[in-house]
């Protein structure tokens, strides 16, 4: 019989195990569950003799792919998969994917949750403003960009976008404005939405060079990863230009000084909320489940990111 096991220290919901477990006891997989561990040991000891592993936010690494003998695959239930050691599992044949689109409208449902509570100055009573009109930019239009602008739409935002991997002919199939470039982008729009992955080519990517560029009234949206943000430049921002807010899924590592110095200019969430749903739970166990039998029974390796 094979063996599954999800390892999570932030844990699937009740609801979202109950599916996993369903889709795997109907292939005939025995389903082994670590939540809420504390130490890497405990990870290591339990992925020994799994033949697949599903994982969220949890680290893994060249430690834990050599501590699994029979690791044949790996699954990061959600889009990033920037916590596990691709090099790692090629160099063992250890297939790694993610589950792209699965928590999408949920981490464009945050985007917005946090750009009102800004704009309506954390809900204080004070004097806010309106999202209606207000020019937005979509910085990379993957899945979530998409869940992004769908829900602008509603909020009568003017929406752009900027995504050099993807076609103008399908950015503009969403009633959305192309831009040539991410300087024009940011030039543009008062909103700027970050939907880029975290990788060599974006790591301290958003900086003062693109920041400055936006008009009056500068807010940056960071649903992605913290890491594309160059901190140093990013309190440059906010001490030069005290019309600038920065919302962010998570909190940065200059946290306490923007906090300390920029009061009403910021919002942080107190961890990685983005796929925080019942629902995107569900999708994204699920999905990942579904992955590993087609994988396991047929070879399909639809979703794999490394080589």
């Amino acid at each position: 019989m094979k063996k599954v096991l999800i390892a999570t220290e932030k844990p699937f919901a009740p609801a979202a195990v109950e599916q996993i477990k369903i889709v795997l006891e109907e292939a005939g997989y025995q389903l082994n569950l670590l939540e809420k561990y504390t130490d890497v040991d405990e990870f290591k000891k339990a992925v020994e003799d799994v033949d697949a592993l599903v994982v969220r936010s949890d680290k893994v690494t060249r430690e834990i792919i050599e501590a699994a003998a029979n690791l044949k695959i790996v699954v990061r239930a959600g889009a990033g998969y920037d916590n596990l050691d691709l090099d790692a599992c090629s160099e063992k044949g250890i297939v790694a994917m993610n589950t792209p689109g699965q928590n999408s409208n949920a981490v464009a449902e945050l985007a917005f949750g946090m750009m009102i509570y800004q704009a309506r100055n954390g809900f204080d009573g004070t004097s806010g403003k309106e999202l209606r009109g207000k020019k937005l930019g979509i910085h990379a239009f993957g899945n979530v960009g998409k869940f992004v602008a769908e829900i602008a739409k509603g909020f009568g935002m003017i929406i752009y976008a900027y995504d050099p991997y993807v076609p103008k002919i399908e950015i503009e199939k969403y009633g959305v404005k192309v831009v040539g470039s991410a300087e024009e982008l940011y030039k543009t729009c008062q909103y700027v939405s970050l939907n880029i992955p975290a990788n060599e080519e974006t790591i301290r990517s958003i900086g003062y060079q693109l920041i400055s560029l936006m008009p009056k009234g500068a807010t940056i949206v960071n649903t992605a990863r913290k890491e594309v943000v160059n901190e140093d430049e990013l309190l440059k921002t906010f001490e030069e230009r005290p019309d600038f807010s920065y919302l962010s899924d998570v909190a940065p590592d200059c946290k306490e000084n923007i906090e300390s110095n920029y009061k009403k200019r910021y919002v942080f969430t107190t961890k990685k909320m983005g796929a925080q749903t019942s629902e995107a739970n569900i999708k994204a166990g699920i999905a990942a489940a579904r992955q590993i039998v087609n994988y396991l029974e047929k070879g399909d390796t639809k979703f794999q990111v490394n080589k």
